[in-house]
């Protein structure tokens, strides 16, 4: 019996929008060190971006991501700052 090799992903292309949200979450991976946490945030993230989801401030508690190193709401604080720096772009 043999096992089938994963499927392959596609991944998102480095000037769309989804990737930028996820690297913006990427980049506090000192603070979130879960990788999980991490994907769970920034799919949060992306639905805020396109206007379905909360706010930082209420998905960073919503979340229930372990956070290091930094309180909550300074990790929201940080999160706010980089997504007012990206929505002019969208």
């Amino acid at each position: 019996m043999t096992s089938l090799p994963p499927p392959s992903t596609k991944n998102f292309s480095d000037d769309s929008l989804e990737k930028k949200v996820y690297n913006i979450v990427e980049n506090l991976s000192e603070y979130i060190p879960t990788m999980n946490d991490r994907n769970r945030l920034g799919f949060s993230l992306y639905k805020y971006v396109t206007g379905e989801g909360d706010s930082p401030e209420i998905l960073i508690k919503s979340s229930k991501v372990h956070v290091i190193g930094i309180s909550l709401e300074d990790l929201a604080t940080k999160i706010s700052k980089e997504i007012d720096i990206l929505k002019p772009k969208i």
